[in-house]
């Protein structure tokens, strides 16, 4: 049996859909999802993706690539229903947007010979922005109007994992030169901030602890801007070793007691029972 064509899959996937989403003859959960209700899948199908991706899973990544295309195939076909776009929109004005972001790729022989210069991908962007402003206008649509209070912060979607929008928010703005010039005085940030954490509580007062609280994880989302690391993704890894630690754990606390039960045990054991399984996880 022969491979079929991209298109061909695309065009089963969408068929497969519709019928899905038939008013008369579709699946009752299908039909009556909207935006708003899929958004979440189609988050968590996002994070499912870099799980495999963190865990090399290939054959896994293969089957979460494909449920996050679904939820792509979804909102187009709600998009279609409702007369405002289709998939076939989605995919050509993402093609363009590509072509449009690497002159040094696409372009004239000289944009290719130029390269990517310094700030070209902010010029661009602006540019995309512009006319799709004037797209909007014409159209009666509501703009961002430039004269109304415009931030360097604009774009940062709210909706981002709070870690992730913290590095992009502070990113925003080194780009205006409102940054450290170094790591050093991040570190010194740091510690104000525990501090402060400390004192609210000693304080005992709640609101005071949750703001100190929040500061201290935008420093620590700072100085992962400033190691050019992704937080979520650092967070992600010690998660899972604190999974594989924690579950090693429990194994030695079973084989030692020989309950396979969720045993009960001091800290004191289940410490010694941790360093261990760190020291097994080094070796």
């Amino acid at each position: 049996m022969s491979k079929p064509s991209a298109s061909a899959a695309i065009t089963k996937l969408k068929t497969v859909m519709a019928a899905l989403r038939d008013p008369d003859t579709g699946c009752p959960w299908d039909i009556e999802q909207t935006f708003e209700s899929i958004a979440p899948y189609t988050i968590e199908e996002a994070y499912e993706v870099a799980d495999a991706i963190e865990r090399n899973d290939l054959p896994d990544l293969k089957e979460e690539l494909g449920d996050l295309l679904l939820q792509v195939v979804y909102h187009a076909r709600i998009a279609e229903e409702q007369r405002h776009f289709d998939f076939e929109a989605v995919a050509e004005a993402v093609t363009e947007k590509m072509i449009n972001r690497h002159p040094h790729v696409f372009g004239s022989e000289e944009e290719r010979a130029a390269g990517a210069a310094p700030g070209f991908w902010e010029r661009i962007k602006a540019e995309e922005k512009r006319k799709k402003d004037e797209e909007r206008r014409a159209t009666g649509q509501a703009i961002n109007d430039p004269s109304n209070n415009k931030s360097a912060l604009d774009g940062v979607p709210p909706t981002m994992p709070a870690l992730t929008r913290a590095r992009k928010l502070q990113s925003k703005a080194a780009r205006i030169g409102f940054d450290w010039p170094s790591l050093a005085p991040v570190f010194d940030k740091l510690d104000e901030e525990l501090t402060e954490l400390k004192e609210a509580v000693t304080s005992g007062d709640q609101n005071a602890i949750d703001e100190e609280y929040g500061d201290l994880l935008f420093v620590i989302a700072n100085i992962a801007r400033h190691l050019e690391l992704d937080p979520e993704a650092s967070l992600r890894k010690a998660n899972a070793k604190f999974t594989s630690r924690f579950q090693r754990m429990e194994t030695l606390l079973a084989e030692q007691t020989g309950s396979q039960a969720n045993p009960k045990a001091t800290l004191d054991v289940l410490d010694a029972l941790w360093d261990q399984a760190k020291r097994e996880e080094r070796k």
